[in-house]
């Protein structure tokens, strides 16, 4: 028994042993930046109590040399099968750097942790392999000895408010293969020594304040993936190394001041994985070549938004793999070549604001499982909806507003329709009524006849589509009563302006009608008085009644639309005085009452 005992004993005094083995300068920076934290959600750091700190929560050691190697506090952990979000609110200490035996730190997305990295971080830290920072609410700019932390693979200091230039250490930082920069304020440009950094996989640069050109030699990075520059201030063509990136499948480059030639491969050997290009919000021009074609692997492709001129090239039919196509706001011209009936995966089709002629490939019958085609604003003058439009089941969306459409609403399109989401022939010349069969459409959001020459009634059916969110009916013909655009649906944006609608202002508020963000009822004939019920339109920010024959005093629920940004009541009937709660209305910055 005695014996037993005395192993007992002997044990216990061993795990004492181990959990004090602690290496005093690791204690200490531990025990420093613990007392830089004011608040603590998660209670990790209450329990780092003794001198055994390779027990601590989040810690982990060497098993030979008891040194410490990693700190694991994230914020965003997972308890009970449940993700919880932990603030740690403090300053981040210095004597961090004094962990020299540190392989990894991962302090991200702490919410509230401020501080700066210590400009002493790659003289001490020879053994960092991961810097996760991310997330945080740090400033200061990156110091120039991080190009000193040769062994790092993975710098992710996104999403937190560092600033200054970029130093030219990164260079330095050859193992790296993830380097995320993104959603600071990092000013100057790119540095050209970060083409030196061949390991990296994934470089991520966007939302910052970054200018100049992008690094001429950017093709030397063989083992890229993905590259984002986007939402910057860079400038000039983009080089023509970005062809040699073998291995990228992701390019984005939108949201830039990006000017001249896109560089598409000359070959059929370069970009052969490229499956994302995102190029829009830019000043690119020049063609799209027959070269495009080479972009075999392509599956989403967005050039919308630059000054992109000539025919669409016939080698479009080689992306066989294309599965959205985003061409908009360019100046291209010519026909839809008829191979783009080959691209059997596509999507969507998006090609408006352009000057796109007729005549109308009918070879777009062939895409069965196109879900949206956007045709809007371009010189193709249909005269009619194409017959081959009404067979494509799968649309989603049809847009094809200022395509010279005439005559009615054709019934066919509500009868193999019904699950249309969207549906915008604005600005065209279409006639007649709005048809009842409208209301069949019991899954459209969005609603656009806007600016044609519509006549009669809104057809009471169209309360049948309780989805609708959207519904744009102005500048055309319409008139009588507005009452059933306030019966029961989850509208947010509505514009009737432009109309000769005259009955129902008194409706404006009831029924359950509380989500309506936007209402414009201007340029009508409405009579009659504003009702009270206005003030239950919580989340109205815009809210045009000018030029109608509205009359009586304003109600004073209308100081309560804490959220209105823009109220227009001009040109009616109203009298006595503004009411005092309008001065409440602390958002609005554009109001009007006369004029």
């Amino acid at each position: 028994m005695k014996s037993h005992l005395l192993l007992w004993l002997l044990l216990i005094l061993a795990l004492g042993i181990v959990g004090e083995a602690c290496n005093p300068n690791d204690l200490k920076a531990l025990t420093d930046f613990k007392a830089g934290i004011r608040l603590d959600t998660s209670g990790r750091l209450a329990k780092w109590l003794g001198r055994g700190c390779c027990n601590w929560e989040g810690i982990s050691c060497d098993n030979t040399t008891g040194r410490v190697t990693e700190i694991n506090l994230p914020g965003l952990i997972t308890r009970n099968d449940a993700p919880l979000q932990i603030i740690m609110e403090g300053r981040l200490s210095p004597s961090i750097t004094h962990l020299t035996s540190l392989q990894v730190i991962d302090l991200s997305g702490l919410i509230r942790l401020i501080g700066n990295i210590p400009t002493s971080i790659g003289f001490h830290l020879p053994e960092l392999r991961k810097l996760w920072l991310f997330g945080n609410n740090l400033t200061g700019s990156l110091p120039e000895s991080i190009g000193k932390l040769s062994k790092l693979e993975e710098l992710f200091l996104n999403q937190n408010r560092f600033s200054g230039y970029l130093p030219l250490s990164l260079g330095s930082l050859k193992c790296l293969t993830r380097l995320h920069l993104h959603s600071n304020r990092f000013s100057g440009s790119i540095p050209d020594s970060i083409t030196n950094l061949t390991n990296l996989v994934s470089l991520n640069l966007q939302e910052n304040c970054l200018s100049g050109h992008i690094p001429v030699r950017i093709g030397d990075l063989q083992a890229l993936e993905e590259l984002d520059f986007s939402s910057n201030f860079l400038n000039g063509k983009i080089p023509v190394s970005v062809t040699n990136l073998t291995a990228i499948s992701i390019i984005y480059l939108n949201t830039n001041n990006l000017a001249g030639d896109i560089p598409f491969p000359a070959s059929s050997d370069q970009m052969p994985s490229l499956g994302f290009l995102s190029l829009h919000d830019n000043h690119l021009t020049g063609t799209i070549p027959e070269t495009f074609g080479y972009l075999t692997s392509l599956q989403r492709v967005s050039l919308s938004n630059n000054r992109l001129e000539g025919t669409l090239p016939s080698s479009l039919g080689n992306l066989s793999s294309l599965s959205e196509m985003y061409l908009s706001d360019n100046q291209l011209s010519g026909q839809i070549p008829r191979s783009i009936g080959q691209l059997s995966q596509l999507l969507v089709l998006s090609i408006s604001h352009n000057m796109i002629q007729s005549p109308l490939s009918s070879e777009i019958s062939s895409l069965q499982n196109l879900q949206i085609l956007d045709l809007s604003f371009n010189q193709l003058n249909l005269s009619s909806i194409p017959n081959w439009l009404v067979g494509l089941q799968s649309l989603d969306g049809i847009h094809l507003a200022g395509c010279g459409i005439q005559g009615e609403i054709p019934e066919l399109l509500g009868s193999t329709h019904s699950s249309l989401l969207e549906l915008d022939l604005s600005a065209n010349q279409l006639m007649g009524t709005i048809p009842e069969w409208l209301g069949s459409l019991t899954q459209l959001y969005l609603l656009n006849l806007s600016r044609n020459s519509l006549v009669s009634n809104i057809p009471i059916t169209i309360t049948d589509i309780q989805s609708l969110g959207v519904l744009d009916l102005h500048s055309n013909k319409l008139r009588g009563p507005i009452n059933q655009v306030f019966e029961g649906w989850s509208l947010t944006y509505v514009d009737l302006s432009d109309n000769t609608f005259s009955v129902g202002i008194e409706q404006i508020g009831k029924g359950t009608q509380h989500e309506i963000r936007y209402l414009n009822l201007s340029h009508n004939n409405l009579k009659g008085r504003l009702p009270s019920s206005v003030g239950q339109l919580e989340g109205l920010q815009s809210l045009d009644l000018s030029c109608n024959e509205i009359g009586s005093d304003l109600p004073d629920s209308m100081a309560t639309l804490s959220s209105l940004e823009r109220l227009k009541l001009q040109k009616n009937r109203f009298t006595g005085e503004i009411p005092n709660g309008f001065l409440k209305l602390k958002k609005a910055d554009r109001i009007g009452f006369v004029g």
